[in-house]
């Protein structure tokens, strides 16, 4: 039987697998081409920002820390009938230092939310001590007293620095992981890359003790 294929319209299997590939690689270009246009580092490079800026949160909140029990001591030396006030913020003060962070805390919604409950109970232990200190005018007088205070004060101020920092820094990453094309890199290229938890704006205005002087 004579071959009834129309001349020119044979293709064998190497010549169609040539195009396919061909193909296939003209894609791979564009898309390339397309991720590089749209910026494929901007995932780690702001999962990094993020990472620096919680690093600086945990600093403060530290500094603060270290503060705590000079402070305690100031007052207690005027104020020892206090004991309530001064034991809160001891208190307040272990229950932060001894918590465990894990790895993980910041896309662990459960360990996030236990350190920032911690930081409040602290920041509202210091703020009732430091209200208690307006009853005692020696001890408002007292030099080593002064100084801490304006140590906690500074202290505060880059503690709500740092938060704010770290606030913006997790909305920027969490923003390109929700969006195209920031979702669509991440997938393919940082499959591993996670949302981040995040403070609140109110929580920010709470934190804060007042210091007066």
């Amino acid at each position: 039987m004579e071959d009834t294929a129309r001349p020119g319209k044979h293709v064998d299997a190497g010549e169609y697998w040539l195009r396919h590939r061909a193909l296939r690689l003209l894609g791979t270009g564009f898309a390339l081409l397309a991720l590089s246009a749209c910026d494929i580092n901007a995932v780690p490079r702001q999962d990094e920002a993020v990472n620096a800026a919680w690093s600086q949160v945990l600093n403060q909140y530290q500094r603060r820390t270290d503060l705590v029990p000079e402070l305690v001591e100031t007052v207690k030396g005027y104020a020892r009938q206090e004991q309530t006030v001064l034991t809160g913020v001891t208190e307040a003060r272990a229950k932060a230092t001894q918590m465990q962070l894990p790895a993980d805390i910041l896309t662990n919604p459960d360990a996030f939310k236990s350190f920032e409950q911690n930081q409040a109970a602290l920041s509202g232990a210091l703020g009732r001590l430091l209200a208690v200190s307006e009853s005692y005018p020696q001890l408002k007088s007292n030099q080593n007293f002064l100084a801490l205070q304006s140590q906690l004060e500074g202290t505060e101020n880059r503690i709500a620095v740092a938060r704010r920092d770290y606030i913006a820094a997790v909305q920027r990453y969490n923003t390109t992981l929700r969006t195209i094309p920031g979702r669509w890199i991440a997938a393919w290229l940082y499959p591993n890359a996670a949302l981040r938890q995040n403070f609140s704006i109110q929580e920010q205005a709470q934190q804060k003790p007042q210091v007066r002087f």
